[in-house]
């Protein structure tokens, strides 16, 4: 892969040592064009300000101009970025910032970023949260390609480019960025599970990389088909019967609250790879399948940036691990399954096969931990895609302030929600004449339909279910991500519990 850029912070340069500098420098420009006097240092020959009506910039948001060589100064090159209105930037603003200022990087190996913009007060989270924009932008999954271009061949690839940012505070932004940078992790962390392929990332190798979180001090214990037998799982087990890799559970533990607390939890999809078993799925974009396990991804990133950055909760997290396969011994159309609950499943549909994992997982970790709360996420369905576009989740709960809270965190953090409707007249459509329940309920509804399913295994716990199948791969690509895995929900989740569940 790409090395991580190297990210420091500094006070602002003396005119003479601006003057001087060589590399690369970053300047922010706003909305009428103007810079400010930090900016002006590194251009004494004035020629952004004589190519800005050339180029029609007015610092519009992530406009960029760049000059080469500029005249007066020893830089190779100096690029301005429009920042908008300087009232207007909110902490999504500098991340898409950041991002903007890493896709403008080219081959640079030495890079400033000059943090100072004409109305605006811009602190040490501001400057931290750039940064962090920078990083998630310069994510990219290429580490199963051997062969480079001849431009990339010229480059040192195991040299990173060291940005130095230069703010007021910097102090201030090396603190922030502590914090922000362990939850970048947890998303970068979220990205490679998600771009993995299947045949690298099974359910026993998935369980091993939640296994590493221990050296954060993560509690985690992997529970084998032989447990998950024991403990009566014939729903999340019967999804996986078909495959030889087998399945697994990994239950995560955060202790970082007050030890008699009840913690907060949340539960993942994570099917390795759905081919749909004996429902099998049409070929064309079957290949996508190996990201249906996006929830587990990002409750597993999540778990990361919650140890990493030491939140003050008690915290689980648990993944139900499998691979649905066609073989000789998988799940039939038809087969009834009695899941962990004691409630008999008719199984009319292989390819939904999620909630029969997260069925088993929820009241497992429901009767277990017996949290304040449970959320749920899964790339469930095609339908929420329908529903929703690709732009946001679907969220459904039992909840409204948990609702709310989700809600507010998705906006803040832009990987924003959708409540969907819950209710008996959807609910009846999932009972059927030759068990408790069956796994689908017709053709209109389904992502209601599947949320429906699974309240059936919460009792009367607050839950929350997040569809992410639109936002978890395959999403568009924007200022802070170019991946086809986003690690959507790890942002929005650290929000959730750092806004309202830590003591």
């Amino acid at each position: 892969m790409n090395p991580r850029p190297s990210i420091a912070f500094a006070k602002f340069a003396a005119p003479q040592t601006a003057a001087n500098r060589k590399g690369t420098v970053f300047v922010l420009s706003a909305d009428d064009g103007g810079l400010s006097d930090a900016a002006r240092t590194y251009d004494p020959g004035k020629t952004l300000e004589r190519a800005f009506p050339v180029a029609e910039f007015t610092g519009k948001f992530a406009g960029v101009v760049e000059i080469l060589a500029p005249e007066g100064a020893s830089l190779d090159r100096l690029v301005a970025i429009g920042a908008g209105k300087a009232a207007g930037i909110d902490e999504y603003a500098w991340l898409k910032l950041g991002g903007t200022i890493a896709a403008s990087l080219r081959k640079a190996t030495d890079v400033a970023v000059v943090l100072d913009l004409v109305g605006a007060s811009i602190g040490g989270k501001d400057a931290a949260n750039l940064a962090a924009g920078i990083l998630l932008r310069s994510y990219s999954f290429d580490k199963y390609k051997t062969s480079r271009d001849k431009d990339d061949a010229k480059a040192d690839p195991k040299k990173p480019v060291k940005i130095t940012i230069h703010t007021a505070d910097p102090a201030g932004a090396k603190k922030a960025f502590a914090d922000a940078e362990a939850v970048i992790d947890g998303v970068l962390l979220a990205r490679d599970l998600v771009n993995e392929p299947a045949n690298i990332l099974g359910p026993v190798e998935f369980a091993a990389r939640a296994k590493e979180l221990e050296t954060l001090g993560v509690k985690v214990e992997i529970l084998a088909e032989k447990e998950m037998k024991k403990l009566g799982m014939g729903s999340l087990l019967g999804v996986a019967q078909g495959s030889p890799r087998g399945a697994r559970m990994a239950v995560m533990q955060w202790s970082g609250g007050k030890p008699k607390d009840s913690p907060i939890a949340f539960v993942g999809k994570g099917v390795t790879f759905d081919t749909g078993g004996n429902s099998i799925k049409p070929a064309s974009g079957m290949e996508d399948m190996k990201g249906d396990m996006g929830g587990a991804a990002a409750v597993t990133g999540l778990m990361h940036a919650l140890a990493a950055r030491k939140a003050k909760a008690n915290v689980v997290g648990i993944i139900g691990l499998v691979e649905n396969a066609v073989d000789g011994h998988a799940q039939r159309p038809g087969d009834i399954v009695t899941s962990m609950s004691g409630q008999t499943i008719e199984v009319l549909n292989t390819d939904a096969e999620g909630r029969l994992v997260l069925a088993d997982a929820l009241w497992y970790c429901n009767d277990r931990f017996q949290p304040k709360f449970m959320v749920n996420l899964a790339t469930l369905t095609g339908a929420i895609m329908v529903a929703l576009g690709l732009h946001h989740a679907g969220l459904f709960s039992n909840n409204d302030e948990l609702a709310q809270r989700l809600a507010a965190a998705g906006q803040a953090t832009q990987e924003r929600l959708w409540r969907m409707p819950l209710g008996a007249e959807y609910d009846k459509l999932i009972d059927s004449k030759n068990a408790d329940m069956k796994n689908i309920g017709g053709r209109y509804g389904g992502a209601i339909i599947a949320a429906q399913f699974l309240q059936r295994f919460v009792k009367d716990t607050p839950w929350a279910h997040l569809d992410i199948a639109g936002t978890a791969m395959g999403s568009p690509s924007n200022e802070i991500n170019q991946s086809w895995g986003s690690g959507f929900g790890v942002r929005l989740l650290d929000r959730l519990v750092r806004d309202h569940y830590e003591s």
